[in-house]
């Protein structure tokens, strides 16, 4: 008992120990955060603690750091990105690309559960988000599913993971953000992505028709569409996936960077849904370019305080302290990717994936240097670890999304994960033993 008196001491003391600071910044953390506070609020209040109370550092240099977080120029794809998938969504775009995956897989033996899962594959080439592919494809396909005769709580879950395969394919805000923090190109994580965001959505589809299949009589066929009916669903989805062909197609011909690729999405966009598709008007794109707004100044807000929070453990090299029993850096490159994965997958349970992925990606960075793992596939792996996070619970927000947007209490929505995120754990698996699946597109489009 006299120990943990001594040690609370410290704490109030400001003694500086790496044990003393991580506990102090822990507690203050969390309690901040079941009180209900904004994460921006605890990472504030951790960062102005731990310079104020156990370093005496001035405060201004979390300033510095919030501008350093938000400064590097790759960060200029996130308003964009995020604003052609808002006018996207508000159009034609998930309807059209639905109905052509409806109309050729639809009728067979699990056919809608794989339409679902594919239509969230290539949402996710068009918004780069998770929750917008779960409002924009949840809302059109659930009630589909549920007249079928599926089982609401399979029809969630299947909604929610298929679309956190938006996180590996392009556009993808988190391989953004870590590219612009881990200092890896973009245009190489895009692609990158991809071969295990196709993986992913075959794995979930062979899930859907073993499901399908064992619920037997209990599930009805949807009725077979004609050959006319193809070619006219073919005709619909034209426009919608000429979106990734323009951001996967631009980035590995080198015709454009990332940048550069998400300003014509943006153009793209307006053009489809608003002189093609005439389904918006002018009030709808100032709509969605106010909500882009906001989205971007609480996902910059976090970029930068993370930064800030990030520079101060950096500057304790708590990381390093906590980290040393681990002997990271004498051993395999399988190990370090197993941490790495494990690090980020229970940071994004609890966390919000973005704050965890600003404040562990400097912490690993050096380690995967020295290593000399390749920091492509590193990317890849942590974000496949946040998808994994935004669907798992207790924390997870694409969770708390089909809460409000199914109006369903939170042991309903949850209940049928467990199978999806043993497949996600098995993709992590096959990440860590075969890179491959991750760096051959890559090695081919770049010439590595």
């Amino acid at each position: 008992m006299s120990s943990i008196f001594e040690f609370l001491s410290d704490v109030v003391a400001g003694e500086l120990d790496t044990y003393v600071i991580t506990f102090a910044l822990i507690v203050t953390m969390v309690v901040l955060l079941f009180l209900s506070f904004p994460m921006v609020v605890p990472l504030a209040v951790g960062a102005l603690l731990g310079l104020v109370h156990f370093s005496g550092i001035d405060t201004g240099v979390i300033i510095q750091q919030m501008v350093t977080g938000i400064s590097p120029n790759a960060l200029i794809a996130v308003p964009m990105f995020i604003l052609a998938a808002d006018i996207m969504t508000r159009g034609h775009t998930a309807h059209n690309l639905l109905g052509l995956i409806e109309a050729f897989v639809g009728h067979l033996r699990g056919g809608l559960p794989i339409t679902a899962c594919i239509s969230c594959t290539l949402f996710g080439s068009v918004s780069g988000s998770t929750q917008a592919t779960v409002v924009s494809v949840g809302q059109i396909m659930r009630p589909k599913l549920l007249q079928a005769g599926y089982k609401d709580s399979f029809v969630m879950a299947l909604i929610i993971n298929a679309s956190d395969i938006a996180f590996l394919i392009p556009p993808s805000i988190g391989l953004i953000l870590y590219g612009t923090l881990a200092n890896t190109s973009v245009g190489e994580l895009f692609i990158a992505g991809i071969g295990p965001g196709i993986l992913l959505a075959i794995m979930f589809s062979v899930y859907c028709y073993v499901y399908s299949v064992y619920q037997g009589d209990s599930i009805a066929l949807v009725e077979k569409t004609s050959n006319k009916q193809k070619l006219l669903a073919i005709k619909k989805a034209l426009l919608p996936l000429g979106f990734p062909a323009l951001i996967v197609g631009g980035i590995y011909s080198g015709a454009v960077t990332p940048t550069e690729a998400a300003s014509f999405s943006v153009l793209y966009a307006i053009i489809v849904e608003c002189f093609i598709y005439r389904e918006l008007k002018y009030k709808d794109i100032v709509d969605a370019a106010l909500s882009t707004g906001l989205i971007t100044a609480v996902v910059f807000i976090l970029v930068g305080m993370g930064q800030a929070f990030s520079w101060y453990i950096s500057f304790e090299q708590i990381p390093q302290d906590l980290l040393a029993p681990l002997n990271l850096e004498g051993a395999s490159q399988e190990y370090i990717l197993f941490v790495i994965a494990l690090s980020f997958f229970v940071g994004c349970m609890f966390v919000d994936s973005l704050v965890v992925l600003v404040i562990l990606t400097p912490i690993f960075v050096p380690i995967v240097a020295a290593v000399g793992l390749d920091p492509v596939l590193v990317g890849v792996m942590i974000t496949l670890q946040m998808a994994i996070g935004s669907a798992t619970p207790p924390f997870g927000c694409d969770i708390f999304t089909a809460i409000a947007i199914f109006n369903k209490p939170y042991l309903e929505v949850i209940s049928g994960t467990l199978p999806f995120i043993l497949i996600l754990f098995l993709m992590s698996g096959l990440l860590i033993f075969f890179p491959s699946i991750s760096l051959l597109l890559r090695d081919l489009a770049f010439g590595n």
